[in-house]
C-alpha cells in the first residue's frame, strides 16, 4: 500500500465537490422538517458504504444487471430533478408514509443524495486514475464531513434563520436543477451515440 497525499487531496476536492454536502443543507433541513429527526450516523455510513462498494463492484454490478453507467447516472438525473423541483416550487413529491427517520437517513439522504448517481460515477472515473487506497481515504474523509454537516445542520439552520434557509432552498434547487440538467444531457449523448 503507497499513499500518495496528492492523490488523496485531489480525490477528495473532487468528490467534495460532487457529493456538495453544505450545497445539500437545505435539502437537509427540509428533510429534518417532514421526519423529525435524521440520523446522522446512519446516513453516513451508508453512504460511505454504498461509495466503497461501488468503488469496488460498481461496473460489475451495473454490467450484471444490463445497466450502463451512463443510464444509470440518467436514472439518477431525474431522482436530482425532482428533487430540486421540490426545493424550489415549494411542494412534495416524495411522499413518505409513515415520515420514518430511519427510512429518510437511508432514501433520499444516503442515496441519492449523498452517494448519489455523480459521485459513484466520479468514483468509477477516480478508479481508472488513482490508486484505490487513495480514494479510499478519500472517501473516509469526506464521510466525515458529511457526518459533521449533518450533525450541525440544525445550528446552521437557527443562524441562517427561517428567510435565509427559504432563500438558500431556492437558489440551491436552481444549482441542484443545473446539476441535474447537466447530468442529464451529458449522459443522454452518451446514450445516443
Amino acid at each position: 500500500m503507497e499513499f500518495n497525499f496528492r492523490e488523496i487531496f485531489t480525490a477528495f476536492m473532487v468528490l467534495f465537490a460532487v457529493i456538495d454536502i453544505v450545497g445539500n443543507i437545505p435539502i437537509i433541513i427540509d428533510l429534518r422538517k417532514k421526519v423529525g429527526h435524521i440520523q446522522s450516523e446512519k446516513a453516513s455510513i451508508i453512504a460511505g458504504v454504498i461509495m466503497i462498494m461501488f468503488l469496488f463492484l460498481g461496473e460489475q454490478i451495473l454490467n450484471l444487471i444490463g445497466i450502463d453507467v451512463n443510464s444509470f447516472a440518467v436514472a439518477g438525473a431525474f431522482i436530482i430533478f425532482f428533487i430540486a423541483l421540490e426545493m424550489i416550487l415549494g411542494i412534495t413529491l416524495y411522499k413518505d408514509q409513515g415520515n420514518n427517520p430511519l427510512t429518510a437517513s437511508i432514501f433520499p439522504l444516503a442515496f441519492p443524495l449523498i452517494a448519489g448517481p455523480g459521485s459513484l460515477t466520479t468514483l468509477l472515473s477516480l478508479g481508472a486514475e488513482f490508486k484505490t487506497e487513495n480514494i479510499i481515504v478519500a472517501l473516509i474523509v469526506n464521510v466525515i464531513v458529511i457526518y459533521i454537516v449533518l450533525k450541525t445542520s440544525s445550528k446552521i439552520e437557527r443562524v441562517l434563520g427561517a428567510n435565509g434557509i427559504n432563500i438558500v432552498r431556492k437558489i440551491f434547487g436552481v444549482i441542484l436543477l443545473a446539476i441535474a440538467v447537466k447530468l442529464f444531457t451529458s449522459n443522454i449523448q452518451m446514450l445516443l451515440s
